[in-house]
């Protein structure tokens, strides 16, 4: 018997996603990202200066970066900010990072010599699936940041290179499942994210068995559904940025 899923979605299904563009007013790029009942805000700040690694390296090239967290009710219990404990939290670390690899792998930073951009992903309401929110909303607000420079000449070439999504895929009472909610991230023996580009090359791949090694039967389905949800959600995105040109 396999297993039924809270919102009655199909093993293979993802939840719906919903981009809201221009969201905030001031930044370059800015999002609301809705995944299910997850929901990031996603903005691209354009910084008309380099970090100090990249000055001191005498690189030719500026830089892409991001920051993440989570507000203090995103979830059901409250979260201390990161100021009261006076460090970021490892896994805020690790996610920014991850937003920032993703990124950089589809961006090319020779466009913008002068210039960093920054990507702050604000978790307001969390139900599983917050990185791979965070990244899809991460693009759209690049992508805007980017069409703001071009409009000004800022840059001569338009520097995102390709397409990308990201998706959580697990195992779940041994049923594969794509796009897992928070319910089913509690009881996951596997928790996977996958990163890739509109043309199915793969960026980042996570996957961790919770309590039950996976076979590898488990893990082609997991790959076969994610690649399904990121072909989805990078139609989606590619339907946006028509909409936005016809309008």
């Amino acid at each position: 018997m396999s297993y039924k899923r809270s919102d009655n979605r199909k093993a293979n299904q993802l939840r719906e996603i919903k981009i809201t563009r221009n969201y905030l007013h001031d930044p370059e790029g800015s999002v609301l990202v809705e995944l299910g009942n997850t929901k990031v805000i996603c903005t691209a700040t354009i910084d008309h200066k380099v970090p100090q690694f990249i000055r001191e390296s005498g690189a030719k090239h500026g830089w892409l970066t991001a920051e993440y967290d989570m507000l203090p009710r995103s979830s059901n219990k409250r979260i201390l900010r990161d100021r009261y404990q006076g460090k970021i939290k490892g896994r805020s670390q690790e996610i920014q990072r991850l937003i920032g690899r993703s990124l950089r792998a589809i961006f090319d930073l020779t466009q913008i010599p002068d210039k960093q951009i920054i990507l702050d992903c604000d978790v307001i309401q969390a139900d599983g699936g917050t990185r791979t929110a965070a990244i899809n909303g991460s693009f759209m607000a690049l992508y805007d940041a980017c069409s703001f420079m071009r409009e000004r000449k800022w840059i001569k070439e338009f520097p995102i290179k390709n397409f990308i999504g990201a998706i959580s895929v697990g195992v779940v009472q041994d049923t594969v499942l794509l796009d897992l909610a928070y319910d089913e991230d509690l009881a996951a023996q596997v928790d996977m994210n996958i990163v890739m580009d509109e043309n199915g090359k793969f960026i980042e791949v996570q996957g961790t068995s919770e309590e039950t090694p996976f076979t590898s039967e488990q893990l082609q389905k997991m790959l076969k559904y994610a690649e399904k949800g990121i072909k989805e959600i990078v139609e989606y995105q590619k339907e946006l940025i028509l909409k936005g040109l016809t309008a």
